[in-house]
This record gives C-alpha cells, structure tokens and sequence, in this order.
C-alpha cells in the first residue's frame, strides 16, 4: 500500500463528506432565513440525493471511458463552492443551484476517488480502502457538528468556514495529482487487453453485481433509516430531548468508523463475502435489541450497530470493483453512490409508514432488512483467496 497517497485521498474524503450530512443540519435555519415551505425544504434534499448520489454511476462510466486527470482536483472546487456559499443563498433559486453545484462535485469524487485507491491498496484491498472509507465516514460523522458551530458563531454565513478546508484540501491534490494518476497505466491497459479477449464476460457479471447491489441497498436503507427516524424514536417513545437525540446520530457513525477500520482488516483475512454476510446477519438482533433497551444502553447499543452494519463499507466497494474489474468507475459509483441515494428514497418511503403506522412499525422493519439483503449475498459468485486474487463473476 503506499500510504502517503491513502492519506492524501482520505483527507480529501474527510472534506467531501463534510458537506453531504451537514446540508439536512442546516435546513431548519435556511427554512427560517428564506421562509421555505416543507414542500420547498423537502425539494431541496432530494436534489441533493439525486445529483450527490443516484447520478454516481453515470460519472463512474465516464471516468472508466476517458481518462481525466482533472476530475478530482475539480469535484473539490464544486463541492467547496457550492456549499461554502449555501448561507448567503437570497432565494430557493439561488439555493438550489448551489445545491446542485454541491451535489455534482461529491457525485463527480467518489468513482474516481475509488478508482485511484484500487491501484495503491496492494494485496490488501479491504484494509487499503477502508482507510479512504474512514474519511468518508468521519466526515458524513462531524459534518452536522461542524455546521452547527459555525452558524453559531456567524449565522448562515458560517458556510464560507468550509473554504478554508477546501482550499488547503484542493492545493494538496493539486500537488500531487501526478503520483495520483500516472500509477496503475500498465494495469489498465492490461485490464483493456483481458476484456478485449474475454467474449461474453458481460454476461457473467451483471447477474453477480445486481445481487450485490440490492443487498448493499438493504444495508443503505436500513443505515438511512436509523440516521431519519431514530431521534424521533428517542425523542417520542423514549422521551429524550432534541439535543440528545442528535448524539444519538453521532455516535451511531462513529461506530461506523471504528467499525469500517476492523472489519476491513477482518475481511482481508476470512473473505470479503463471508464477512459482509455475517456483518448483516448478526445487525439484526442488535437492532431488535434495541428496541428493549433504556439508558445509557441506547448508546452503546446503537454504538455496535453502527459497529457493525455500516463496517462492511469498504469490503462491499472491493467486491464490486472485484466484479467489474473493467469497469472501476462504474462499480465505485453503483456501490457508493446509487446505493446511497436508494437509502434516501427508501427513507422517504418509511416516512410514509411512520405517518401510517407510527415509528415503532418502522424500526422493527429496518432490523430486518438486514436480514433479506443475507440472502442474495449467498447467491453472489465471489471466490476470495486471503493474501492472493479476488474473482468476480
């Protein structure tokens, strides 16, 4: 592995997902400062699922067909400016064409971030990703925190703090984007070559990679699901206070970067498949579990689900790039982002059963979607030797 590159794109990770959950933190002060309707708020947060996240796929397939060397460097400009003027935004308008601008950097960094991680991660491919994967969570983690802070220290124009992260951030890529792209050349096109004289093998991997999509979309939803409505299950069945409740948020993804770390590490040595199979299978009684507890337990209790679920993160990308060994972009983008923006619409869907049947209706089905996502990762053809070559399809 060659760390210095791993560092440098998890610390550009950091920053990028910085900006993906502090969005819904901040909307209840632009609600106020521009008197938007739920209407308007809700609008808001799908187009950012669907230009961050549905819309992955699409930059990983023009990532894989032309190479650009520019495009990190320029998914950190959009990311940057989009959201660090997000607080002088005068009108929906003008807001949403931030949001957009925002939207389209994540969506444009996360398949080629990945992409390059693939050629510096060494025989240790979980281990070495799970490492940029951390970035990502610890930002999606202290995002809300660190936006909150800054409004209350200068109000909405608090946003244009995120400059002076994504200013250092893009220079650094800047300077090192020649060892970010001229490594792997050799591999790529020796990939190009196997393709070319490998007939039929599209047939082979589309099948395997569906199934690996729909369960990493179970996880998501259940992970978006917790993230939505557990502060309403604490603040309304347990009678918590709003405060708290957000904690609660916190340190559900903290143990998912604790989690991501470990499981990695773990995954490199049983199999990547074997441990995303036992990560979903053994959520499912923590999460029924919490259902019972009180206390301080709620903590730790969502501390190892947390632990748990979301630490086959980087495992799940490895497989899918493993699959779709010709097409590393598009394996990024379907097991990051598309995945993500099904937790978002399956979010909005448990919405609609909590207005129906109430919260406790919703949390009892999010323990088990772990469980119907177990299924067809034992249906995946996915042979795994510790220490040596991953075969997909």
């Amino acid at each position: 592995m060659d760390l210095k590159i791993i560092l440098i794109l998890s610390l550009s990770h950091v920053f990028t997902d910085l900006t993906g959950t502090a969005l819904p933190a901040m909307m209840p002060f632009l609600k106020n400062s521009l008197q938007l309707s739920y209407t308007a708020v809700g609008t808001v947060i799908m187009v950012s699922n669907m230009t961050s996240s549905i819309i992955q796929p699409f930059f990983g397939y023009l990532s894989d067909k032309v190479e650009m060397k520019w495009l990190l460097p320029v998914s950190v400009i959009l990311t940057c400016l989009g959201f660090s003027f997000l607080g002088l935004a005068s009108s929906l308008v003008v807001l949403l064409i931030l949001v957009v601008t925002n939207g389209l950097g994540i969506a444009v960094y996360h398949p080629e971030g990945t992409k390059i991680m693939h050629y510096f991660t060494g025989s240790r491919m979980a281990t070495g990703m799970s490492f940029f994967q951390v970035g990502g969570n610890l930002g999606m983690a202290i995002g809300p925190l660190f936006i909150t802070y800054a409004i209350a220290l200068a109000g909405l124009r608090g946003t244009l703090f995120y400059l002076i992260l994504g200013i250092p951030t893009l220079t650094i890529l800047l300077l090192f984007l020649r060892e970010l792209t001229l490594p792997g050349r050799g591999e790529r096109g020796s990939l190009r070559e196997e393709k070319r004289t490998s007939p039929g093998s599209g047939n082979k991997i589309w099948g395997p990679m569906s199934l690996l999509v729909f369960a990493i979309s179970m996880r998501s939803w259940a992970h978006m699901g917790l993230i939505t409505f557990v502060p309403f299950y604490y603040i309304h069945a347990l009678n918590g206070d709003a405060i708290t409740a957000g904690r609660l948020v916190f340190v559900f993804l903290i143990g998912g970067v604790v989690g991501t770390l470990f499981g990695a590490a773990i995954a490199d040595r049983i199999g990547h498949k074997s441990y995303f199979a036992l990560s979903m299978i053994l959520s499912v009684p923590l999460l029924l579990l919490f259902l019972q507890v009180r206390g301080i337990w709620v903590f730790v209790d969502l501390f190892l689900i947390g632990l748990l679920l979301i630490s086959s993160f980087s495992v799940t990308i490895v497989m899918g790039q493993t699959i779709l060994r010709h097409r590393l972009g598009m394996a990024s983008g379907l097991t990051m982002g598309f995945v993500i923006g099904m937790g978002g619409i399956g979010a909005g869907l448990l919405g609609i059963v909590a207005d129906s049947w109430g919260i406790m209706t919703v949390l009892k089905l999010i323990a088990f979607m772990p469980a119907v996502g177990f299924v067809p990762i034992l249906m995946i053809p996915y042979r795994f030797n510790p220490g040596g070559s991953r075969k997909g399809g």
